[in-house]
């Protein structure tokens, strides 16, 4: 039964994206740059994991308008909890991965500044340590991820601002 729904669901995500186009740019039209579109959980695709996994065999991990360029994760401060829209890009990627069951990736855990590098770095793997959860959760295969925390070592923006920050509090998708 479970699987019935979530395959119906699947079917109902992939028509309402191919309903979706792009436009195109650097800006979304309200200003907002595409890369920060991911920090206010745009978008995404949900799949019932290893049921849905057929579904991304023919996409393109190059393609930018596949759900599968959305490769970071954001969090917010203190925590490693995952939102409900990037619940929906990690299933997209679990569909993917579940589809190919070759493929590899590593999960790269990020925080910001504050906080010492002991704690930052146990922040970082809780972080990834999330997203492997979600993603086996979805149908991926426990040799399919490797989770490793990099804490405030290597941060995506320089500076001491809380718009910083949030780029800096992350998982990054590595595909090998």
């Amino acid at each position: 039964m479970k699987t019935t729904i979530s395959t119906l669901f699947i079917a109902a995500m992939i028509a309402v994206l191919a309903g979706c186009s792009s436009k195109g740019g650097t800006t979304d039209g309200s200003g907002v740059d595409v890369e920060d579109r991911s920090l206010d959980g745009a978008g995404g695709v949900v799949t019932g994991g290893a049921a849905g996994a057929s579904s991304f065999e023919g996409m393109s991990l190059n393609d930018p308008n596949s759900p599968l360029s959305r490769r970071v994760i954001y969090f917010e401060y203190d925590s490693a909890e995952i939102s409900t829209a990037d619940r929906d890009t990690l299933a997209a990627h679990a569909g993917y991965l579940a589809a190919n069951p070759g493929q590899r990736i590593m999960l790269e855990g990020h925080t910001d500044e504050r906080g010492s590098r002991e704690y930052n770095i146990a922040l970082g793997d809780r972080r990834g340590l999330s997203v492997e959860r979600v993603l086996e959760l979805n149908g991926v295969g426990a040799g399919q991820t490797t989770v490793v925390s990099y804490g405030e070592e290597k941060p995506a923006a320089d500076g001491h601002s809380d718009a910083a920050w949030r780029l800096n509090r992350r998982v990054e998708i590595v595909y090998q």
